[in-house]
């Protein structure tokens, strides 16, 4: 494990990461999901991929990386831009789980994996509506005190800065983003997954014109038990691009 420290708006951050296999030639970079960090990532793909030199980056919050301000998306985005230029990483291959998802998205690699990615607002349950309406009339009548019992699990424990930039990105459409990427995409998506429903995988291939959808059996974290097959659908993706 390495750190790095780099200055945004005012602020320091120390960017936990690691790399495999730095002698190939070829970046892959790994950006893990909301709530996660990178050992989550080498834990489902570190074996498997060796022609890839094997990115593993903590994002500002998560890990053993710091934040101490609040962030948007694109605020991750362009953090992880300055590292990645400080380490002297191309951005040839970008993966991304969930919220990693749309922090990859935005980073416009050559070869986009999206596993599981965020970025389809994808509604509501009843029991989540009503906690949520609920809760805004106890914002009314000044119980805010109660605030606890309606906090969601992802923000459960977070630090202000990190719960301010929970409500930044939780409920973004990512539509347009999609829309605008210009690289070839390989989206992997488990098929029972409800936090990321695999109609989303569809609806995002018809927003990217070069993209394919690979189905899984398993939910939001199937690819911990099947790196390696999602592997082998990245290094046909890749071999594509590069033929082309």
């Amino acid at each position: 494990m390495a750190v790095k420290s780099l200055q945004y708006k005012q602020h320091t951050f120390s960017i936990s990461y690691e790399i495999i296999n730095p002698s190939s030639h070829i970046d892959l970079i790994f950006l893990h999901g909301w709530g996660s960090h990178k050992n989550l990532m080498k834990h489902a793909f570190g074996a498997h991929l060796k022609q890839f030199r094997h990115i593993y980056i903590d994002m500002p919050g998560f890990g053993n990386s710091t934040c101490n301000m609040a962030l948007t998306t694109e605020d991750y985005a362009t953090i992880l831009e300055s590292f990645l230029s400080m380490i002297e990483a191309d951005k040839t291959v970008v993966l991304g789980h969930s919220f990693g998802g749309k922090v990859a998205t935005l980073l416009q690699p050559d070869v986009l994996v999206l596993v599981a990615s965020a970025g389809i607002l994808v509604p509501k349950p009843f029991k989540i509506r009503a906690k949520i309406a609920l809760f805004k009339v106890l914002k009314l009548t000044g119980l805010t005190h109660l605030r606890r019992f309606f906090v969601a699990p992802d923000a459960q424990g977070l630090s202000q800065p990190m719960y301010e930039t929970f409500k930044n990105v939780v409920n973004e459409d990512f539509t347009e983003k999609f829309r605008a990427f210009k690289g070839k995409a390989l989206l992997c998506f488990g098929a029972q997954d409800t936090a990321t429903p695999i109609w989303t995988a569809y609806k995002m291939a018809e927003l990217m014109n070069q993209s394919r959808v690979v189905e899984f059996d398993g939910d939001h974290y199937f690819f911990l038990e099947q790196g390696a097959t999602v592997a082998k659908e990245i290094e046909k993706t890749v071999l594509e691009s590069l033929e082309h």
